[in-house]
């Protein structure tokens, strides 16, 4: 089994895999006839077909060590998370390897926090939602037809084991 530690979510290292979403004053624009800051995100969000989604995810909370035995990808469209109601979460993301399975000897986790979100691009490798701590919810955005091929799960020959908390 292949042992991982997470390390905090931040842009640069998991920019292979996505985009982390944050607030950013810095580049905010006043809005509202002057009683709001909007902030853009940088999500380069994609897709090839379907129609968009927004949903909802509930998620228990899980700690850590934790054992991830699937991942899974959206081939045709990239999927983004926002945390509502999370103070923090794991993201476990996979390159894909040349047979088109996740190249879990290329895995990395990363534990975000209340205030980050993070857009997988279409195609990347990635665990399910967990929810670190406490259980919470997540607003998810995905373009779906409705069919099988919206979601590829594979079962890890290799699981991973995230061993340790970054915090």
């Amino acid at each position: 089994m292949a042992a991982l530690t997470p390390r905090p979510l931040a842009a640069g290292a998991f920019a292979p895999f996505g985009d982390v979403l944050s607030f950013d004053p810095a580049k905010a624009l006043l809005v509202n006839g002057g009683n709001a800051l909007r902030s853009n995100l940088p999500a380069r969000l994609a897709c090839s077909t379907g129609e968009p989604r927004l949903a909802l995810y509930r998620v228990e909370a899980q700690r850590l060590p934790l054992t991830i035995a699937v991942m899974e990808h959206h081939p045709n469209s990239s999927q983004a998370f926002m945390p509502l109601a999370a103070e923090r979460f794991l993201v476990v993301v996979a390159p894909t390897a040349a047979d088109g399975s996740p190249d879990v000897l290329r895995c990395e986790a990363f534990v975000g926090q209340r205030g980050q979100g993070f857009n997988y691009y279409a195609g990347v490798w990635h665990a399910p939602i967990v929810a670190l701590d406490a259980g919470g919810d997540f607003l998810m955005l995905i373009w779906e037809q409705g069919v099988s091929a919206d979601c590829r799960v594979q079962r890890l020959s290799r699981p991973i084991q995230i061993v340790s908390d970054p915090r």
